[in-house]
């Protein structure tokens, strides 16, 4: 059958920007749109910030057309860029590879125009944050300060890692969502959108009949899937090698990748040169910037659909990168005006740290117990504040014929939905566990872990757990998540699961509750549940888990808290 699809390309440039095409060093030329405050041209130089994208920079999906004023206003010269291969701009389209010499070659045309000052600063989200660490590792010297939003330095930390090749025998599970984007946006210099039929067995011929009916395909998909090729990207130097420049992390605690981007934050704040200049914004907020406070949105706050909502949003957007520009670009403002560490605590505002997690911070434990309930709807099990002396276990199933449903179609934009997953605890294949109702509220500031007991009849197995907020009116919302691929002999094992930071306040009357299983889609690839490539088989095997909860094997759910001041 046919697959429809519908083909997206350049949005016309816009009156109050001027197109160049600049040449790369290898002849390329890439479209490059600049805007400049009104008179600029003739009054005085300017420091610039510069975005280079793959999407359409001027449609309504990254608004940089509406985004240009807050630039310009506050004195910057706005320069946003088709990456190679897209768009506008010429070149093989690639994702990655050729990102640290485009950098460079652009950073150094914007510092031989009359309107530039000789400082340059780069902006956005995802690969266009990537872009930032590309041009990092060039080390262009004009290069002053990076803003990388909800993004991370290597990409290949978000997709799937084979179990088989780790010392640990843990891994990743494939997320699909995360390879079909290269199938949507990395075919040609357009964007492809269409629906893929979940139902279609093997997976990989789901991609096959879109590019059949497109008529070209996307080759770095086709590096990824069906051989789960580990690419790594070709920057030359590791960003994290070369010169320190002063870094503003700006992390959502619902974003896709937020795991790997805290790591990368984390990283350089422990490493020697660079830690100086690392500064954390961190907000309830996901990949594609709607907000916990918002969350799920309506007609009138959803910004991909209203102008009103989009206007509300580009100053919550901008506002922390052109503060920061302002101390380490222009120097208008002193370091001093910068908290190293901004952080929003979901339900209850605003702070400020001086490092991350912040002070007054410390581990709790949940233990899992009670496992003969958490087969069951809500409460399920328990999360306890102590183990329990006897071994206990409980079981649940994997069934590739009944794969547990993934929560949103569109995990980038999950609190579009922020939807209820108590439904997923009264499956059978689900295992719950709740904590106590709580009195006062619990407030969530850091990293989340899980240590978890198993065993498994199949020889390889994944684990999807997530965290949640139980409502007293029985809604269950996601707070964090985490999923690993295990690979064993059967035997019981000890299994971590990180299921990255966050700031979130448990308000008084609700209560922690954990969900596990075996199965996410189409979010996560099924596992095959044997040596068989799950992207390929025909035939996965059904498996059965096994969870130890007391006794000399217990499991527990670790969480960061921020305690109380004293008095």
């Amino acid at each position: 059958m046919r697959v429809p699809f519908a083909r997206t390309g350049a949005s016309p440039v816009p009156d109050h920007a001027v197109q160049h095409l600049v040449r790369m060093r290898d002849g390329t030329r890439l479209a490059t749109d600049v805007y400049l405050p009104d008179g600029a041209a003739t009054e005085h130089a300017l420091p610039a910030v510069l975005v280079r994208l793959p999407y359409d920079k001027n449609s309504r999906y990254v608004y940089f057309d509406k985004a240009a004023r807050l630039f310009t206003a506050r004195g910057y010269a706005l320069v946003v860029q088709d990456v190679r291969g897209k768009f506008r701009s010429g070149g093989r389209t690639l994702p990655f590879l050729r990102e640290p010499d485009d950098g460079y070659d652009t950073i150094d045309w914007i510092t031989h125009q009359p309107w530039s000052d000789g400082a340059v600063g780069m902006f956005g989200d995802s690969y266009y944050g990537f872009t930032q660490w590309a041009a990092v590792a060039s080390q262009h010297p004009a290069l002053r300060a990076i803003v990388p939003r909800v993004t991370t330095v290597d990409f290949n930390a978000t997709t799937a890692l084979d179990p088989l090749a780790t010392d640990t025998g843990v891994g990743r599970p494939v997320w699909v969502e995360g390879i079909e984007y290269y199938a949507h946006h990395w075919v040609d210099q357009d964007a492809y959108e269409w629906e893929p039929d979940r139902r279609v067995r093997p997976v990989i011929d789901q991609y096959e009949r879109a590019f059949e009916a497109i008529g070209a395909r996307s080759a770095w998909f086709d590096l990824l899937a069906p051989r789960q090729t580990d690419v790594l990207h070709a920057l030359g130097r590791h960003p994290f090698d070369s010169r320190p420049v002063p870094v503003l992390h700006c992390v959502g605690w619902y974003d896709n990748i937020g795991i790997p981007h805290m790591n990368d934050y984390l990283a350089l704040a422990a490493r020697p040169g660079w830690d100086a200049v690392q500064y954390l914004w961190a907000g309830a907020v996901d990949h594609e910037n709607y907000r916990l406070d918002h969350a799920p949105v309506t007609e009138d706050t959803d910004h991909a659909a209203s102008d009103t909502a989009l206007d509300r949003l580009l100053p919550e957007y901008a506002g922390p990168a052109l503060d920061f520009f302002d101390v380490f670009l222009k120097g208008s403002r002193p370091v001093t005006a910068l908290a190293k560490v901004t952080w929003e605590l979901g339900h209850a505002g605003w702070r400020t740290a001086t490092a991350w997690p912040p002070a007054r911070s410390g581990e709790r434990t949940f233990w899992l117990t009670g496992p003969a309930t958490a087969a069951g709807p809500l409460p399920g099990g328990t999360l306890a504040g102590a183990p329990v002396a006897d071994d206990e276990h409980a079981q649940w199933a994997y069934d590739p014929e009944h794969l547990v449903p993934s929560l949103v179609a569109d995990s980038f934009s999950y609190l579009r939905d922020h939807p209820d997953a108590a439904p997923l605890a009264a499956r059978d294949d689900v295992l719950a566990f709740t904590g106590p109702l709580l009195t006062d509220p619990l407030d969530l500031a850091g990293p989340v872990s899980l240590d978890l007991h198993l065993a498994c009849t199949a020889p390889v197995f994944d684990v999807f757990a997530k965290v949640l907020d139980l409502a007293p009116d029985g809604t269950a919302r996601l707070v964090v998540r985490g999923q690993v691929s295990v690979r064993g002999d059967g035997a019981p094992r000890e299994v971590r699961i990180e299921c990255g930071h966050t700031g979130y306040r448990l308000r008084a009357g609700h209560r922690l509750a954990l969900l596990l299983a075996s199965s996410d889609y189409p979010m996560y690839l099924p596992c095959s549940g044997s040596e068989e490539n799950p992207w390929t088989t025909l035939a996965p095997k059904p498996s059965t888990q096994t969870l130890a909860t007391g006794g000399a094997t217990p499991s527990r759910l670790t969480v960061t808290v921020l305690t109380p001041p004293a008095g």
